[in-house]
């Protein structure tokens, strides 16, 4: 049952979001395929790909493994890897993806972060861009093949090593990767061996000013109530361009102010609806950068007290997998695998997993995460001995 309301108590709109990202009973009608599943998280981050391919199997059908969502990636072509909010690595519905390059291409940059002799000119990166998409026009090139590419296409000054990364120097163009994805000219291909492709998505962005009241109602819908500071955090965006996209589209009708714990928030229009329960009871374990772990606010109370200490990396959700127990993060853990064995250590914080039926719903848990990776799980409850993900 539910009910329409404009003041939203925490354990309700947890309760919906759980149920719209298929965490309350995980292959629900709607959520039968891996692009269906993205689509609800509004992307599922894949920086790990290993973790994005977890994210998404855990909430499809049981049976489902990692092997349906990289058949759908690489395969179907129904997902698509490549950059998404924050210009972080994601798994996107390729159906999706018009709407997400055009609201992606129209968000403000934020400061450009290279010095002087290594950024490039707004018009250096529009030429890089249009080599980009040119370049890419057949088959998917290496990063070494696509340099080579772009330089033939714009000059040698696009190929000098000037960035500083990982102990090594990059070509210059490289900094614009992210926006050349967001702009509709890059996805990831198939990897060659061990080498990262680059390919062409094939797809128009759509226009910014169709494209972003679309992400911002999808983005409610996953995650609302939220104000304007929670989307500029999940998609990297200037604070105040996200508060005058509120304004506008409040304006226009286009969203609905509630109460959300005794403050402003908005959620979609005509999508004001509540669950009049408390969030489903249950165990689920999410890996790295899980979507719902990372999107959903106030953090406050999705990692409360200790967990906040332990889960929360320089205050950074997602660095940590993560316990939930009827909602909220309840302890970390981690998984080795050694062939088909793959050991799975749980940390608990608190008390929510010292009930007997929780301990039998997490070894259930456990198991099904062994089935999502191909393997056979062993549970050890005990210390996380495991830095968080870099």
């Amino acid at each position: 049952m539910t009910k329409k309301t404009a003041d939203v108590t925490w354990p309700r709109a947890n309760a919906r979001r759980l149920a719209r990202q298929g965490l309350t009973a995980p292959g629900t009608p709607r959520l039968t395929s891996p692009a269906a599943v993205a689509g609800a998280m509004l992307g599922a981050h894949a920086q790990v790909l290993s973790a994005g391919e977890l994210s998404v199997a855990l909430r499809l059908p049981p049976g489902a493994t990692r092997a349906d969502v990289r058949h759908a990636l690489w395969t179907d072509r129904t997902l698509v890897k490549t950059y998404g909010p924050r210009g972080t690595v994601h798994l996107l519905p390729t159906a999706d993806l018009p709407m997400w390059t055009g609201a992606l291409s129209a968000v403000p940059a934020g400061k450009n972060p290279w010095p002087d002799g290594v950024r490039m000119t707004p018009g250096q990166t529009d030429e890089v861009v249009a080599a980009v998409r040119d370049a890419l026009a057949g088959e998917p090139l290496t990063v070494d093949e696509l340099t080579e590419a772009i330089v033939a296409r714009t000059g040698a000054w696009a190929g000098e090593r000037v960035m500083d990364a990982f102990q090594d120097k990059w070509p210059r163009w490289r900094q614009v990767t992210h926006t050349a994805a967001h702009r509709g000219a890059l996805a990831f291909g198939p990897n060659r061996g061990r080498n990262v492709t680059y390919t062409s998505p094939g797809i128009t962005p759509m226009d910014g000013q169709d494209a972003l009241p679309a992400l911002v109602h999808r983005y409610l819908r996953a995650y609302g109530p939220a104000t304007p500071g929670d989307f500029a955090r999940w998609l990297g965006a200037p604070p105040a361009w996200a508060a005058r996209l509120f304004t506008d589209l409040a304006d226009g009708e286009r969203i609905t102010e509630v109460t959300f714990e005794g403050a402003p928030a908005w959620v979609a229009r005509g999508d004001a609806s509540f669950p009049d329960r408390e969030p489903a009871r249950g165990v689920r374990l999410l890996p790295y950068f899980d979507a719902f772990a990372v999107a959903c606010r106030p953090r406050e109370r999705l990692f409360p007290g200790a967990a906040a200490g332990r889960a929360l990396a320089g205050g950074q959700a997602g660095n940590y997998p993560v316990v939930l127990v009827d909602g909220v993060v309840a302890g970390v853990w981690h998984q080795r695998r050694s062939g088909r064995r793959v050991a799975v250590t749980v940390e608990p914080v608190g008390e929510a997993l010292e009930p007997a039926a929780a301990r039998e719903e997490l070894a259930l848990e456990v198991e099904r995460v062994g089935a999502a990776l191909e393997g056979r799980a062993e549970l050890t409850v005990g210390t996380v001995t495991v830095g968080p993900h870099a």
